[in-house]
């Protein structure tokens, strides 16, 4: 509520001299002198005396997850109107994730405007290769992998469930490219696909409490991928029926001669219908993100015959076997991880895996004994503790 937060301001303002603590996006704290006080509201209503044609729009979304279905409609209601060329100004606190997200919504939209408008119109120049202007041509990187290319499995099944898919999926990651970082194309600061990948990659040197919540933020910018697809899916269907849909008595001064298809003014385009609607006609969308975001391979797994060795080892004789125990765990996992660029992140996923490890080959009676200890916060989950209770019975 900004009214409220202007009062807090005041009040605090008025019981420090005149001054307010602040952070900044470095965390540095600051006191400012405050000599006038304004709201956003108040700031954008002022700067409409000078842009009369500003349009302002508030929306609130979550950090990591995708807005709500209506949030997007409410982005493309107050686009709706507005010229091919009209600038439009997306902000956030911070200018990361949020912003990004509104730059990727507003940039689908105006290639609705384009393709409503000028298809029609570009297929009449002489010469021109129509299909150089398609976006769902994109190719991505071959030699990017997976996570990165945004092939997850319940993506790759919500492309087998729209009409073509594949073309949507193509089309948004190009957006969400072009506002990317500069190695991906982009002019921004942030890249909402490949930022998923970069995620995993730290999920796996974290510790438990800071993969709970790394995890989660995971499974909402999956979630936001996820609606983002749908969502450019819905745009390019909006935009097919735009180019249809035209009224009798206006079809004749929007119709091209030459072919008879219609080139629409971009601000005479129309939404046929809302993107919640289109989610209810696409019945299922919204379960199958629920349940399939978190279907990832959280860690990676020990290869069988490797953990064979390791289970016989300690079954003969753990702590006689103990030395080789700790060795071969660690060539096993220096295989696993060879993927990883040498430093700090690869010794601390290695570490963490050599913690795991040596947690799943404990005999019975020692590893229910070690569990208790942990459990009881008497040691943690960590290599050098869990060898001193198996060793000498204490952290």
């Amino acid at each position: 509520n900004e009214e409220e937060f202007l009062k807090v301001c005041e009040k605090r303002k008025t019981e420090n001299g005149g001054k307010l603590k602040a952070v900044d996006i470095n965390k540095k704290e600051l006191e400012i002198e405050v000599k006038e006080l304004k709201s956003l509201s108040q700031v954008i209503e002022g700067l409409k005396e000078k842009f009369p044609g500003l349009v302002h729009w508030r929306v609130p979304v979550c950090n990591s997850a995708a807005p709500l279905a209506a949030d997007f409609d409410n982005i493309c209601k107050t686009l709706v109107g507005t010229a091919i060329n009209t600038p439009v100004i997306v902000n956030d606190q911070v200018g990361l994730s949020r912003a990004t997200t509104g730059c990727v919504i507003a940039c689908l939209f105006k290639e609705f405007q384009i393709s409503a408008s000028f298809e029609g119109l570009v297929e009449t120049v002489p010469g021109v290769n129509a299909s150089l202007l398609k976006t769902d041509r994109y190719v991505m990187n071959p030699e990017k992998d997976t996570l990165n290319r945004g092939e997850f499995e319940v993506v790759k099944e919500l492309i087998s469930k729209l009409k073509d898919g594949a073309g949507a999926k193509n089309n948004a990651d190009k957006i969400i490219d072009l506002n990317g970082t500069p190695k991906t194309g982009g002019t921004g600061i942030k890249q909402l696909r490949e930022n998923i990948a970069e995620s995993k990659l730290s999920y796996e040197i974290m510790d438990d409490a800071a993969q709970a919540f790394l995890k989660t933020k995971i499974m909402d910018n999956i979630q936001k991928y996820f609606y983002l697809i749908a969502f450019t899916a819905y745009i390019r269907e909006s935009a097919a029926a735009a180019r249809e849909v035209v009224e009798a008595d206006q079809k004749a001064a929007v119709a091209l001669p030459a072919s008879g298809k219609c080139s629409i003014p971009a601000a005479q385009l129309k939404l046929g219908k809302s993107f919640v609607t289109f989610l209810s006609e696409n019945a299922g969308l919204d379960d199958l993100i629920d349940t399939g975001k978190g279907n990832l391979q959280w860690e990676r797994d020990i290869p069988p015959a490797a953990l064979a060795n390791l289970e016989g080892l300690a079954a003969k004789d753990f702590k006689g076997n103990l030395g080789k125990i700790i060795h071969d765990i660690y060539q096993t996992a220096h295989v696993m991880f060879s993927d990883m660029p040498q430093g700090d992140h690869k010794k601390r996923a290695k570490y963490r895996f050599a913690s795991k490890t040596l947690m799943r080959i404990l005999p019975q009676p020692l590893s229910k004994e070690i569990e208790a200890k942990i459990e009881q916060k008497a040691i943690t989950l960590d290599l050098y503790e869990i060898l001193g209770a198996c060793t000498w019975g204490q952290a």
